[in-house]
């Protein structure tokens, strides 16, 4: 996609509104649906996260938009050209974190103590945000394009 060959700052700063919105509307979605059958408590968050107190759904926010900014600097060099494929890819691997390095950091138990239910249920919310990220990245870069020339 052409779009996404923009300049670094231009992509970076994509990536990070494209993260943090998705956290708003793919991640949250999908954490809303599962709330209604029951496999989820109820999306946005809003219990304080050490060390700062922040909200929780802040902190998803800014977690999703680094993720994001990493990504819309990576895009130039990705294999393929399916944006939102490559996107799943990075909620995946936002997986991986979720699973072994905040844990690690935190003192909690690895892959939530091997719970299969807790990882998928982990991985279908991860999933969806990265879709969104991958889905939203080019428009955000188009309409930044069209902004620019006034229209």
């Amino acid at each position: 996609m052409a779009a996404i060959r923009r300049g670094a700052a231009g992509r970076a700063a994509a990536g990070f509104g494209a993260g943090a919105v998705s956290v708003l509307v793919f991640h949250q979605g999908v954490w809303a649906i599962l709330h209604g059958l029951h496999l989820m408590p109820p999306p946005f968050p809003v219990a304080p996260v050490p060390p700062f107190g922040i909200p929780r759904i802040y902190d998803l926010c800014f977690w999703g938009g680094l993720y994001g900014l990493v990504f819309g600097l990576l895009a130039p060099v990705l294999p393929g050209r399916l944006v939102w494929l490559q996107g799943i890819v990075l909620g995946l691997i936002a997986e991986c974190g979720s699973l072994f390095l905040v844990p690690a950091i935190r003192g909690w138990p690895m892959a939530f103590g091997g719970s299969v239910r807790t990882i998928a249920v982990s991985a279908l919310i991860n999933g969806t945000w990265g879709l969104g990220v991958g889905l939203l990245i080019p428009l955000v870069l188009a309409f930044g394009r069209a902004g620019r020339r006034g229209g």
